[in-house]
């Protein structure tokens, strides 16, 4: 592996921020002027049938979702780094723009799209069918000169897909509707690969080479380019937006009739921009708003109250877990460089209380892992094999161990081990993230209960991501690569446990914020992405995740679901759930696999 591997885990460190940013209780996004669900005016330019004035829709062919888009749509350009639902990178993938493949959370596959199907030719080359009916929104083909061209975006300018090359050599077409993907045969990494088919949107070469000499290529300039109108192969294209929503409407040519048999059932799709979580759930109750991406303190009270409204799973924890915020040791502080030390620390937490409290109860309590709790990823380890190494909370337990050691408590309860007090140690995320807040100061207190002194601490957002990649810490709260993708949970390993190339303390670090160091760790890690045969690969996690259960260089705390899927029917009905037999994952209705939801809901 190489140091350029950082690009790929900044990426990764930038979604995971995005959705802890959206997912916690308290953060108040940008306040949106003029809030509503009926706007004045259209701004000058917008998109589509509305672009002469408001176009109000139908409420039984809209249907309205929340908790994605916060403040004012600025761009739909997904080369500005920063564009508007519904074409914003990694939530709503499959409505305008549209992958090659779409990932399923429930069971990590990879289901047919723009791409027909893929296969490794041999152990460098991915071989990639498209789909010959797929054609853009404007009525031109889509081929795979469309695919060679978007790629390639990524390696002429620094753009959101830009470090997939770390590991491609080159992208070609093989005819007008196949394509071959090359590895970097210096840093071969079949399974970042298999993420860039399900992540990266494809955009028609035929318009965005238009733009580029228009510019003359210049990246700061392209990025200045609205794109009111979108070009894409999707279901939906622009219709109305300003300051307050957004709304698309069904393309009735949309060539994916051939696909899914027939045209997704709304009409229109709207995104209101509220104030905050408060206005936005308000809304959601009324039946304003038929599917919620927000935080909902204690979901199920609505439900039992009366409203028709449901998350994929019936009872706790109601959403499928997607990633797991953690905690994070400098393995450089004295008392904190001890492994007994961290495994005493996991022991005295109550995992429990955070699912409760700090989650609302949206998370099952911890089974300590680098894999998540689901069908998609615990496969990847022998389970009975590590039994016997996975924590639970036992405060006794902790104590023996920590007795054991030579850890004597002093006149104040703090141990003292080999002359190095444990504590104070500052415990921090950011101010405002009120679930992961919670959830440290159950960390501190129960840290008490067996001698160790920790102290929360909750700075500003720009501090907390500064002291955590220049290892400004004792202990930090973070997501280890909490995207759910064909990588994982490979990526989440390399996050947490990958040495090599990360810089010392004191300078900027994108993975292994703690400084972990285990050679064999990083020959695992570096191998995994290498191998294709399931018993290896079994093999390989299962080591891995021993490894990591011995030292603890992180603590997962709890699980948290990539999006939060709750739908209200009392307009649209026949959402996905859990047992119904349709194997479309909970996300929201219009990301990967979960855009199928939108063939079968009704009135």
């Amino acid at each position: 592996m190489k140091r350029k591997m950082n690009f790929r885990l900044m990426f990764t460190v930038l979604v995971a921020l995005t959705v802890a940013i959206t997912g916690c209780e308290s953060v108040q996004p940008p306040a949106a002027s003029n809030t509503g669900n009926k706007p004045e005016a259209a701004q000058p330019g917008s998109g589509g049938e509305g672009s002469g004035g408001v176009q109000e829709t139908p409420r039984n062919e809209t249907l309205y979702v929340n908790g994605i888009q916060w403040g004012p749509p600025t761009n739909f350009n997904l080369l500005s780094g920063n564009p508007a639902f519904p074409v914003n990178y990694g939530n709503s993938r499959e409505l305008i723009y549209e992958t090659l493949f779409m990932i399923n959370q429930l069971n990590g596959e990879l289901e047919p799209l723009l791409g027909t199907k893929y296969e490794w030719k041999d152990d460098a080359t991915l071989h990639i069918e498209l789909n010959k009916d797929a054609k853009w929104n404007d009525g031109k083909p889509f081929t795979s000169d469309d695919v060679v061209y978007t790629y390639e975006l990524g390696k002429k300018y620094d753009i959101n897909w830009s470090s997939f090359w770390t590991y491609i050599a080159s992208v070609t077409a093989t005819g007008p509707n196949a394509v071959e993907i090359k590895l970097n045969p210096k840093n071969p990494n079949k399974l970042t690969v298999l993420d860039s088919i399900e992540l990266i949107p494809m955009l028609p070469k035929h318009i965005w080479e238009e733009i580029e000499k228009k510019t003359g290529n210049n990246l700061s300039a392209i990025r200045q380019e609205v794109n009111a109108d979108p070009v894409g192969t999707g279901p939906y294209k622009m219709h109305f937006y300003n300051d307050q929503k957004i709304t698309v409407v069904r393309d009735d040519n949309y060539w994916g009739k051939s696909l899914f048999g027939k045209l997704p059932a709304p009409k229109y799709i709207t995104h209101v921009i509220y104030k905050d979580n408060a206005a936005g759930d308000l809304a959601f109750k009324s039946g304003q708003v038929d599917v919620s991406q927000q935080f909902i303190p204690q979901v199920q009270n609505m439900w039992k109250g009366g409203a028709p409204v449901k998350a994929y799973l019936k009872d706790a924890p109601y959403y499928v877990p997607g990633s797991m915020p953690s905690i994070f040791f400098n393995t450089t502080k004295k008392g904190l460089d001890n492994p007994d030390v961290r495994r005493a620390i996991a022991m005295s937490i109550d995992y429990k209380k955070i699912a409760e409290l700090a989650m609302s109860g949206y998370s099952e309590p911890m089974q300590p892992s680098l894999t998540l709790n689901t069908e998609a990823e615990a496969k990847y380890v022998d389970q009975a094999a590590i039994k016997a190494l996975q924590w639970q909370t036992d405060v006794a337990g902790a104590n023996a161990l920590l007795d054991q050691i030579g850890a004597k408590k002093g006149n104040d309860g703090i141990r003292v081990l080999n002359g190095t007090r444990l504590g104070p140690y500052e415990i921090e995320c950011p101010y405002g993230w009120s679930d992961w807040n919670a959830a440290l100061e159950i960390v501190a207190q129960n840290a008490k209960a067996v001698g160790i002194e920790i102290r929360t601490k909750f700075p500003e957002s720009p501090v907390w991501t500064n002291d955590l990649q220049t290892g400004k810490f004792d202990i930090i709260m973070n997501t280890p690569a909490g995207s759910v993708s064909p990588s994982q949970p490979w990526n989440r390993a390399m996050t947490i446990m990958y040495s090599k190339g990360v810089a010392p303390m004191g300078e900027m670090a994108f993975w292994n914020w703690g400084r972990y160091k285990n050679e064999r760790a990083d020959e695992i890690i570096e191998k995994i992405p290498t191998v294709s045969d399931e018993a290896e690969l079994k093999t390989l996690y299962t080591e891995l995740t021993t490894i990591w259960l011995k030292d603890i260089p992180s603590i997962p705390l709890m699980y948290r679901p990539w999006v939060f899927h709750t739908v209200n029917e009392s307009v649209w009905k026949g959402f996905p759930a859990e047992g119904d037999g349709s194997n479309i994952p909970p996300q929201i209705a219009m990301d990967g696999a979960g855009v199928r939801a939108l063939y079968e809901i009704h009135n």
